[in-house]
């Protein structure tokens, strides 16, 4: 709810915007959204990535052979998700959505069930989609949206589950991947896109910039709100300096969602990760790595395989040694202190581990370099730097916070 604060805030904003002899643009819009942890599923983390991120391989290797997606896999629960309340049809029920940078369809129905208003609109599809993590089916519809006061969209396609798996605890999600990933999703079949949340505030004049900023910040808790998104640009309050930007990558097949090309180094001088494509993403936990950088990342710290968590674990003595971890990409780098690269240790019996243990972030993606889907830098990167997704400029942004040296964990 805005409140008067907020109001001259906007207001300001708008003023200086409209000063400005070259563009003429709408304040952005936030949403906030909360990190809750799924404690019934936090043993199978590093499981849950890697089924995730074999989907999402598996999904946009289909698509460019021009073969429809068929992927099965063990269906975990979703383990750490970050949940914005989005608001469905007139007056509006409030549902429970993962924020899903790695997807583009937005639907219902997973614990919470659909209910018509005067609104709904049912289509005459049906409409699925497998996430490696969970999947669902059912049937569109169209139907008013509200994402946050005075954030409306009359008429947003949106899926509403007759089946979903892999779900627990929340009600379906927002996808706010590139709108091309929403192709194939519809039966009887169609290579139509479905106009994603953010294409239809930008083409209902909402939003002037079909941009959307994301910031996390770490926690160690299982449920906090400390999340934003912003929907037409960025939130300058978030933020310190500027935002760094590189552009989307054209790499096969990081380039079917929100991928970069990127390098990453341990310490002042070792070359973990020579620059290769990968993906950023909200939906995974983790920061993956290939194989072979993976192996590389384990020697430098010194760190053994746990077997009860699957995550890399420092003695006490090695993570006082442990060094700065920097991603680097055409724009610039982001560093990942030793405190960011640590699983935040009051949650260490979450994930089967001990508590007073170290656990590491890091992980491998289960594949080596090469393949055009290398890395993904999920939440354990982004709740450290702000990030930009923007769809008109084919670009993503990152910028430092407050939190990208907090000690946190």
């Amino acid at each position: 709810m805005f409140n008067a604060a907020s109001l001259l805030s906007a207001l300001v904003l708008a003023l200086n915007v409209a000063a400005s002899p070259v563009e003429i643009r709408a304040p952005p819009v936030t949403l906030p959204f909360s990190k809750r942890v799924n404690s019934t599923g936090l043993l199978n983390l590093l499981e849950n990535d890697l089924a995730r991120a074999r989907a999402l391989r598996a999904h946009a290797e289909a698509k460019t052979s021009g073969k429809r997606a068929v992927v099965s896999f063990p269906v975990t629960n979703e383990v750490v998700s970050y949940i914005a309340s989005v608001g469905v049809g007139s007056p509006a029920t409030q549902y429970d959505l993962i924020v899903d940078t790695g997807s583009s369809n937005t639907w219902v129905g997973a614990t919470k069930a659909y209910v018509r208003t005067s609104t709904s609109t049912q289509t005459n599809q049906r409409v699925s989609v497998t996430y490696g993590s969970g999947s669902f089916s059912g049937n569109e519809f169209t139907d008013q949206v509200t994402l946050a006061s005075g954030l409306v969209i009359p008429s947003q396609s949106i899926g509403v589950a007759t089946r979903s798996t892999g779900f627990e605890g929340v009600d379906g999600i927002l996808g706010v991947g590139p709108v091309d990933l929403t192709e194939d999703t519809l039966s009887p079949g169609t290579t139509t896109t479905i106009p994603t949340v953010t294409d239809n505030l930008f083409n209902q004049g909402t939003i002037t910039a079909r941009e959307l900023g994301v910031f996390f910040a770490p926690t160690n808790t299982e449920e906090s709100t400390n999340g934003e998104l912003t929907f037409g640009g960025v939130d300058n309050s978030k933020i310190t300096g500027t935002v760094a930007f590189t552009p989307l990558t054209n790499t096969s097949p990081a380039n079917e969602f929100w991928g970069i090309n990127e390098s990453i180094r341990y310490g002042t001088s070792t070359t973990i990760m020579p620059t290769t494509a990968g993906i950023v993403d909200t939906g995974t936990t983790l920061t993956l790595l290939p194989t072979d950088a993976f192996a590389r990342y384990q020697s430098a710290t010194g760190a053994v395989l746990d077997r009860n968590t699957g995550l890399l674990r420092l003695t006490t003595t090695q993570f006082a040694n442990l060094q700065p971890l920097t991603f680097t990409t055409s724009g610039g780098s982001f560093t990942l202190t030793a405190n960011a690269q640590a699983w935040p240790r009051a949650l260490n019996t979450d994930i089967g581990g001990t508590a007073g243990n170290v656990y590491l972030i890091v992980n491998s993606i289960g594949t080596p370099s090469g393949e055009g889907l290398d890395f993904i830098n999920g939440q354990t990167f982004l709740e450290r730097f702000y990030s930009v997704f923007d769809t008109t400029n084919r670009r993503i942004g990152f910028a430092t916070t407050a939190q990208t040296n907090a000690n946190t964990n």
